[in-house]
C-alpha cells in the first residue's frame, strides 16, 4: 500500500516494529516515510535518504549504516511463525524492572545472534521430549524474545556464565531472557516462562486468590520471602519444569546430559513438594484457584511415583533442607509458611 507519513524519532532512534530501527541525530527528529513498490524511503533532516526493503516474514535490509534490521529466529515448527529477537525497540522493557535479579536489556552483535540461533536450532527437539503439549505451548504463546544482559560478567566472545529470564503481565507472549547456554537451557526457559504467561492470563480472566502482597512465604528457589502470588507462580512453573526434566532425562542416552536432567528434575520436584502445602492449605483461594491447586496436587503426586536415581533424589532433599535452614537463619528464626 503506497503511503506518505511524517514520523518522529526520539532519543536518536526511530523504531519500526518487525522491520528495524533508523539511527538519527540526537533529540527529537522528524522523519518523512514514503512507501511505494515494496520500498520504504526514510528521510530525516538533510538530503540523505535511507531506502529500506522489507523482507518476507520479518525484518528489512538497507545499504546504510544508519539502519539496523530487526532479527527473528526461525519458526519452532514447519509452518509456524518466526519469533522476533527484539534488541531494537526502545520501549521493550521498563527502565527499572521491579524483579530482583532482573538484568537490563542488551544489544546483540553478530556473534551473539549466532549463539542464540545455535541454541534455538535444537530447542524444538528438546521441548518435544516433554510431550507435544510443550511445543504447542511455545508455538501458541511465544510472540517475542527480548535479550537481557547476562547476570554477572562475561568474557568477550564467550557465552555468558549464567542465565536469567522473566515475563511481564502487560506484555503477553513476550519472554525476556539472557542468552541461553544450549538447547536444553533454551527449552527450560520456555517451559518455565510459558507457565507464567498462562497463569497470568488465567488470573486476568478470573481471580484465583485474595491473598495480600506481603512477602512472607518460604520459596525453595529464592533467598528472599515471597508474596503469596509469587509463591503461586513459582510452584506452578516449577511443577512444569519437574515434569519436563523427568521426560527429558528419560529421552536422553546415558551421559552427562542425562545426569543433569535427573538432577534438575529431582531438585524441582522437591522444591514443589516443600511449597505446595502452603498453597493448598490457604484460605485465600477462590473456587477457581482451589481447582487449579488441586490439579497441581494431582500432577505432583504423579511425579512422586516416578523412579528417580537415589543419589540425585538424596542430594535434592538435602538441598531443599539446607535452603530452608538458611532462609530461617536470614529471617531470624521465623518459621517459613
Amino acid at each position: 500500500m503506497p503511503f506518505r507519513l511524517r514520523l518522529t524519532a526520539t532519543g536518536g532512534t526511530l523504531a519500526l516494529p518487525t522491520l528495524g530501527a533508523l539511527r538519527t541525530g540526537p533529540g527529537t527528529v522528524p522523519v518523512d516515510a514514503h512507501h511505494s513498490g515494496g520500498r520504504l524511503v526514510l528521510r530525516a533532516d538533510g538530503p540523505r535518504a535511507v531506502t529500506v526493503r522489507p523482507q518476507r516474514g520479518h525484518g528489512a535490509w538497507a545499504a546504510s549504516p544508519a539502519w539496523r534490521a530487526a532479527h527473528a529466529l526461525p519458526p519452532l515448527v514447519p509452518g509456524g511463525h518466526p519469533v522476533p529477537l527484539d534488541d531494537l525497540d526502545p520501549y521493550r522493557v521498563p527502565h527499572h524492572p521491579d524483579q530482583p535479579g532482573f538484568t537490563g536489556i542488551t544489544d546483540l552483535d553478530d556473534l551473539a545472534r549466532k549463539r542464540w540461533g545455535a541454541a534455538w536450532s535444537g530447542t524444538a527437539a528438546a521441548l518435544g521430549h516433554g510431550g507435544p503439549h510443550r511445543i504447542g505451548e511455545a508455538v501458541t504463546l511465544l510472540r517475542c524474545l527480548v535479550p537481557l544482559a547476562p547476570p554477572g560478567g562475561e568474557t568477550a566472545g564467550e557465552p555468558p556464565p549464567g542465565s536469567c529470564s522473566g515475563t511481564r503481565r502487560e506484555a503477553f507472549g513476550a519472554v525476556l531472557s539472557s542468552e541461553p547456554p544450549d538447547a536444553a537451557g533454551f527449552a527450560e526457559t520456555l517451559v518455565h516462562e510459558t507457565q507464567h504467561i498462562k497463569l497470568a492470563a488465567l488470573a486476568a480472566l478470573t481471580p484465583l486468590h485474595h491473598a495480600g502482597p506481603a512477602p512472607r512465604h518460604f520459596a525453595p528457589w529464592r533467598p528472599d520471602p515471597r508474596p503469596f502470588d509469587g509463591l503461586w507462580h513459582g510452584v506452578y512453573s516449577h511443577l512444569a519444569l519437574a515434569d519436563w526434566w523427568l521426560r527429558h532425562a528419560r529421552a536422553l542416552p546415558p551421559g552427562p546430559g542425562r545426569e543433569r536432567a535427573w538432577a534438575e528434575h529431582a531438585r524441582r520436584r522437591e522444591q514443589v513438594g516443600a511449597a505446595l502445602p502452603v498453597l493448598v492449605g490457604s484460605d485465600a483461594l477462590t473456587p477457581a484457584g482451589r481447582t487449579v491447586a488441586e490439579g497441581m496436587v494431582t500432577a505432583y503426586t504423579r511425579l512422586t511415583h516416578a523412579e528417580v536415581p537415589a543419589d540425585h533424589l538424596a542430594r535434592a532433599v538435602a538441598y531443599v533442607a539446607t535452603t530452608r535452614a538458611l532462609w530461617l537463619q536470614r529471617q531470624g528464626g521465623t518459621h517459613p509458611s
